[in-house]
């Protein structure tokens, strides 16, 4: 059964109420601490240096008369009424891209007071809120999907200030890309839900995935690009409009053979997503909050972090720190 999540001029349709559906029921315990691990999640190769350990810093999401962009601490940091849903936070938490209806693509500081703003491309596909832009690991570019026709998608990239526009290849995974800390690879899904697809950056080629068959959404890649975080749907699934989900249940696939890599973490999990490092965090549902559980390489526990109250019902849009 095929989806279609590229409905042209599609409103955002994680509205308020779907929202609340999706966290409504609460977790019955707090996580426990992990089985042992079948597979490790990350083939990441071992630091000399300890990273610094997570503080739960974060950009939260939420709808409403369009999209709330907040810090953890609940200020407001942007606001967008436009409904198209075709947005990114970089990595350090310091700017939004977004395509506007005549395909721009701006980047907006997130200040919290007024937009500082600047268009750096043009010729943006805007076609639903899935087409979002997806930015690099130093927070330096942003990938979008050129408009035009056809199965495959051309991306290209521009720099965050402007200017060094360049082609990086074409795909048919053009919806939620993702960039992998490395550089090389851009993973996405298809616009009919039909597979996820990765694009070598160097060598301008793309492939599909093995084993995925449909999602309707690309969390994360791992450094490496070995490791892809989707949420997958079965044939009766409703595929929805390919907004930014406020949760969903992550599955972890290894992009070369297929196969689905266990998360060894208890709990109704609502997000998971790999660190620049190769730590991979999931994110857990709570009763009064969620928790952040951030695991190692080899999948062992390293840290787990309370979320503020405030912020259980929001999405998790952007570990910052």
């Amino acid at each position: 059964m095929k989806h279609w999540a590229l409905a042209s001029g599609a409103a955002l349709a994680v509205s308020a109420v779907s929202l609340s559906a999706a966290l409504a029921v609460p977790a019955q315990a707090a996580p426990a601490q992990a089985a042992p691990v079948q597979a490790a999640p990350a083939q990441a190769a071992p630091s000399r240096t300890a990273p610094a350990p997570l503080r739960g810093k974060g950009i939260y999401l939420g709808y409403g008369s369009g999209v709330r962009l907040t810090a953890e601490s609940g200020r407001t940091l942007w606001t967008d009424r436009s409904r198209s849903g075709q947005f990114a936070v970089s990595p350090d938490g310091g700017k939004v891209a977004w395509i506007d209806a005549r395909g721009r693509v701006h980047v907006s500081a997130l200040t919290g007071t007024g937009r500082s703003d600047k268009v750096i491309a043009t010729g943006a596909a805007y076609v639903g809120p899935c087409m979002t832009p997806a930015w690099s690991p130093d927070s330096k570019r942003v990938a979008f999907a050129l408009a035009g026709d056809g199965t495959r998608t051309t991306v290209a990239a521009a720099g965050a200030g402007g200017g060094g526009l360049r082609r990086l290849g074409t795909t048919s995974g053009p919806c939620h890309l993702t960039w992998s800390a490395d550089g090389r690879t851009l993973a996405g899904y298809a616009g009919t839900t039909e597979g996820v697809h990765l694009l070598d950056t160097a060598s301008r080629t793309s492939r599909r995935v093995p084993g995925v068959k449909l999602v309707n959404h690309v969390a994360s890649l791992s450094p490496d690009g070995r490791r892809v975080v989707v949420n997958t749907l079965s044939p009766r699934d409703d595929a929805g409009d390919g907004s930014w989900p406020a949760a969903f249940t992550p599955s972890v696939y290894d992009t070369r053979t297929g196969k689905k890599i266990a998360i060894p973490v208890a709990g109704r999990l609502l997000d998971a997503r790999y660190l620049k490092d190769g730590r991979l965090v999931v994110r857990v549902a709570g009763r009064s909050a969620n928790t952040l559980v951030v695991l190692g390489p080899a999948g062992e526990r390293l840290q787990t972090l309370a979320e503020k109250p405030r912020n259980r019902r929001l999405g998790l849009l952007q570990i910052t720190g």
